[in-house]
């Protein structure tokens, strides 16, 4: 099993939208970038866990954990012309982009913060708090993962 985080700006995709879906899935689409793509579709892995990130908000926060229940397939937002990410390029038989399902499965009450992740010293090399890291999905060391779980532990929904 493998750990990730993936961020989301409320704005587009909150926590509180994955916690209201009827069975709290969703196919985790939209995903645009290469090497995120690439991680999606070769590495993240059904079972695997995720911190689910809130970017883009104030405060950016870790809010939740979700679990992988479907391991990648083409995402259809590719193929649709009336969606915000649709790409010409991308066909049914050459599919460029991929997603994966995820579940929510526990929450943090409060959620941890951005700053308060940068306190934890078992956290200095991790990818999300380097200068520079936009990726949206980011592999967590198992390291990592113990220390953000010992700092809050979380609630299950």
């Amino acid at each position: 099993m493998k750990y990730w985080l993936f961020k989301s700006e409320p704005s587009a995709y909150s926590w509180e939208d994955l916690k209201n879906e009827a069975q709290r899935t969703v196919f985790w689409d939209g995903v645009r970038n290469y090497q995120a793509r690439n991680l999606l579709r070769d590495e993240v892995k059904k079972g695997d866990l995720l911190f689910f990130y809130h970017s883009v908000a104030k405060p950016q926060a870790i809010v939740g954990i979700a679990r992988v229940v479907k391991e990648a397939s083409p995402d259809p937002t590719a193929f649709d012309p009336e969606s915000d990410y649709f790409d010409p390029k991308s066909d049914p038989q050459h599919p460029r982009w991929y997603g994966v399902e995820i579940m929510a499965i526990q929450e943090f009450n409060p959620p941890i913060t951005r700053d308060e992740l940068k306190k934890i010293p078992q956290l200095e090399n991790m990818m999300l708090l380097k200068k520079g890291s936009r990726l949206s999905i980011q592999p967590v060391t198992e390291e990592e993962w113990q220390a953000i779980i010992a700092f809050r532990r979380p609630i299950d929904l």
